[in-house]
């Protein structure tokens, strides 16, 4: 079959169907060929023209070369396609370097830099943290006398909570191990926000606000690193969303450029003296949410927000309804953490037997079988169990989170972290 178009190539790094590429990338009319790990390697299209096989897609060493070979077979690639959060950066130095268009580095650092985010969104005269660049123990110490006591510090550069130290004092500051040694990894410091966060997911079409959702966590991001589970559910307070659009609109036109982009908003959620929402800017991503976020925009929404990103960077209209928050019921999702650190085994799964029906349990759910192997790897795709929740209001999907967060029990046993495997193409 003779494919007129030219050949496309996509960074594709999960295990499960988080993006449905063959529906973005008409693989008749396109040489598509993937570069991806041996775990992604499950949910690569069969109508792939090629597939390299990486240690790491965010390798930008073997990234390179396993381009450069699929480029020599194929013939020279025309677009670079890159959904996962974490292969943003690779994919902006491919293009650099295969002098492609779509998203360079300068067009990326407004979402990848956080102290480059918080400032633009400052100047748009959003709500931030009081935030400053942490380059040492001093400049924390300095930033807490002038702002206060606790200091949240960070990586400028990090997704999934990686690398986030609450300081609560001075001593906390001394006894942390963030400025010891070698390490050149530049931080931000940011005063501490007690609100309850939540997370708006959509898109912004250039000029206006598409298709959104505003949701609570259910404990936090940063509570799952440290063993706690981590819940969302979507938000139907009629007097919380208007203001919620409104700002979400503020910070897609000041992170924006005039351009679309898929959005995973963070925000501060409080009330203010006179009861009305008070509403901080914590950070946001030029990308598909993650967790369940991409399935239960397919699955209650009916939309799908990874088809959106890909037109984008296809340098195609995004194909979803231009405006409006997204249709369907209410959503919620579910992660259980680790018991212990990955790479590891299941051991054993214990379930409460009575969770049936969408009132009372979730209507999706991927929980591993004893004998399964949990890989170390970033991201909230590799962890103990996901479920997915729909319902008719926000109270219901929550009771639903809260019981069956109680009613699972995953045991591991610790594996040996496995070598590094040399790059292949298949």
């Amino acid at each position: 079959m003779t494919r007129p178009h030219g050949h496309i190539v996509v960074l594709h790094r999960w295990r499960d169907r988080h993006a449905h590429y063959a529906d973005y990338l008409d693989h008749d009319a396109y040489r598509v060929s993937y570069v991806t790990t041996r775990l992604g390697l499950a949910s690569v299209p069969a109508a792939a023209a090629a597939v390299a096989e990486v240690s790491a897609t965010d390798s930008l060493a073997e990234t390179t070369a396993a381009v450069a070979a699929l480029a020599e077979r194929l013939g020279p690639v025309r677009r670079l396609v890159a959904l996962n959060e974490g292969d943003l950066d690779t994919a902006a130095a491919l293009r650099a370097g295969f002098a492609l268009p779509g998203q360079s580095a300068q067009e990326l650092e407004r979402f990848r830099d956080k102290l480059t985010m918080v400032t633009l969104v400052d100047r748009a005269g959003i709500a931030v943290p009081r935030y400053g660049d942490a380059v040492s123990r001093e400049s924390v110490r300095e930033f807490a006398r002038s702002n206060g006591w606790p200091v949240v510090v960070k990586p400028r550069r990090g997704t999934a909570s990686r690398g986030v130290a609450v300081l609560r004092g001075p001593a906390d500051l001394e006894a942390s191990a963030l400025f010891d040694g070698a390490s050149s990894e530049s931080r931000i410091a940011q005063s501490f926000v007690a609100d309850p966060v939540f997370h708006v997911d959509g898109l912004w079409t250039g000029s206006a606000l598409g298709p959104w959702r505003a949701s609570r966590y259910v404990n936090s991001c940063h509570d799952f690193t440290e063993g706690a589970f981590l819940g969302s559910v979507e938000v139907d307070e009629p007097e919380l969303l208007p203001p919620l659009a409104d700002f979400t609109a503020a910070v897609g036109e000041a992170l924006g450029e005039g351009r679309p982009w898929v959005f995973h908003l963070e925000v501060f959620v409080g009330s203010g003296e006179d009861g009305a929402p008070r509403l901080t800017f914590l950070e946001a991503g030029a990308r598909v949410g993650g967790g369940e976020i991409p399935f239960v925009w397919r699955e209650v929404h009916g939309l799908d927000l990874m088809a959106a990103a890909a037109d984008i960077q296809m340098d195609r209209p995004p194909a979803v309804p231009a405006t409006g928050s997204a249709p369907g019921g209410t959503a919620g999702w579910l992660l259980l953490p680790m018991p212990v650190p990955a790479p590891c085994r299941v051991v054993e799964v214990t379930r409460v037997p009575d969770l049936t029906g969408p009132e009372s349990g979730p209507y999706a759910q991927v929980v591993p079988e004893p004998g399964t192997v949990i890989p170390r790897t970033g991201g909230y795709e590799h962890v103990a169990a996901r479920f997915r929740f729909r319902g008719s209001s926000s109270r219901e999907v929550e009771a639903a989170i809260e019981k069956t967060a109680g009613a699972f029990t995953v045991r591991c046993e610790s594996l040996p972290v496995p070598a590094p495997q040399p790059a292949k193409e298949m």
